[in-house]
């Protein structure tokens, strides 16, 4: 039901001019419970799209709709929903998913020449529910700009303090399974720290290699990209 149209009819107000109560009708949809935010006043009968499933600690089910072209993320939806009196989320399932994280880089000393150019490493990671080397990233909080979550998340599961570096911010758009559509934002991020503490609910192996090797142990074509695009503003510093 998530990216669903539907024709929704006003059942009542729950927070004035934002939050309504509705039952949804569409194709293979009739008479679906939900609720519909809007930061506008609402016709009795308007039509939107399923941003998110809730199921609620009494095991009822209701569709969270909005204006066709709004994007919400589930710390949002979460906020709005707590606002209701007695209402208890024990699933929520959303449309939208979004995560920030940083290409972490360390410039190490030559020891056979300490003068000479300092070699850089790059920092991979890999999840607990993946094969494959990535970096750092985590879902945006509540409250949180993308360049706080990329710093909370590294800092989580790498335990590495680094800053961003300006200049580079890139966005990852992707649909991996079903309909839930992803966005990933990846920034630059130096360390003075090569020593990781892994968080081991969330990875389970990490490794710091040269920018060659990484562009051959990454087996995504995104991800080689924006090593590339990471080398170049390296280079330059």
């Amino acid at each position: 039901m998530l990216s669903k149209k539907v024709k929704i009819s006003i059942m009542g107000t729950l927070l004035e001019n934002f939050m309504y109560s509705c039952s949804c009708n569409g194709i293979g949809i009739k008479s679906y419970p939900g609720y519909f935010l809007s930061e506008k006043k609402v016709k009795s009968d308007q039509k939107g799209i399923v941003i998110a499933l809730v199921t609620l600690d009494d095991g009822a089910e209701k569709a969270v709709v909005v204006p066709e072209g709004k994007i919400m993320y589930e710390p949002q939806i979460r906020n709005v929903l707590s606002k209701i009196k007695n209402i208890k989320i024990e699933k929520i399932s959303c449309l939208y998913e979004k995560s920030c994280g940083a290409i972490v880089f360390y410039r190490g000393v030559n020891s056979s020449n300490p003068n000479a150019r300092k070699n850089v490493s790059i920092l991979l990671v890999k999840n607990n529910n993946g094969r494959h080397w990535s970096f750092p990233k985590g879902h945006v909080e509540l409250y949180e700009n993308e360049q706080q979550t990329a710093l909370r998340e590294i800092k989580e599961e790498t335990g590495l303090d680094v800053n961003i570096i300006d200049g580079f911010r890139e966005v990852s758009d992707y649909c991996p399974f079903g309909k839930v559509k992803k966005r990933a934002v990846f920034f630059l991020a130096e360390s003075k720290s090569q020593a990781v503490t892994i968080q081991k609910s969330e990875i389970s192996d990490y490794i710091w290699a040269d920018i060659n090797s990484c562009k051959e142990k990454c087996n995504y074509t995104n991800d080689i990209k924006l090593i590339l695009k990471a080398e170049k503003i390296i280079n330059k510093k």
